[in-house]
């Protein structure tokens, strides 16, 4: 079993504890196959509250099961049980911060992809924006309070071992 540790980095404006907006959200992985080294043309996605039963343990589950395409074995990943994705600060601004880790069974993630609703706060006024969409890279908006424009822009992610 390998723990493998998601990084991510933005350039926050005027906002910060960037998150995902939900417990349902919807993670979007590039997967590769440990075995065989095949990697998954598309994207996959996994959900921290949906759990899978892993046909080689008994009663084991996973929030993610796999067989891959070319060498056939099944693979699995498990988000740790209570653990939650920590939320991007101001602090961390431009920097890769730690976001999650994933224990992995004869897979490796090699991509992420921050498609979904996301949330985050004015650092400023407090203001909650609940809808900040990633899909296309970055995000803009005006927080009234403050005055100021607010965004979340250049994001980034990285893969390591935990």
């Amino acid at each position: 079993m390998v723990r493998l540790l998601l990084s991510i980095k933005a350039d926050l404006e005027n906002v910060t504890d960037l998150e995902p907006a939900s417990d349902h959200f919807e993670y979007f992985f590039k997967v590769k196959c440990t075995s065989c080294n095949e990697e998954h043309p598309k994207m996959v996605s996994v959900n921290r509250l949906e759990e899978r039963e892993v046909t080689t343990g008994k009663g084991s589950t996973a929030h993610f099961v796999w067989r891959c395409g070319l060498c056939k074995r099944e693979s699995s990943a498990k988000f740790d049980p209570g653990e939650r994705p920590k939320p991007y600060s101001a602090d961390a601004n431009g920097q890769f911060a730690p976001f999650l880790t994933i224990d992995c069974r004869g897979l490796e993630f090699v991509g992420f992809d921050p498609q979904g609703i996301w949330k985050c706060v004015g650092v400023e006024s407090g203001t909650l924006f609940p809808e900040v969409d990633l899909g296309e890279g970055e995000w803009v908006d005006y927080d009234e309070k403050a005055a100021q424009p607010v965004g979340v822009s250049n994001f980034e992610s990285r893969w390591s071992r935990a």
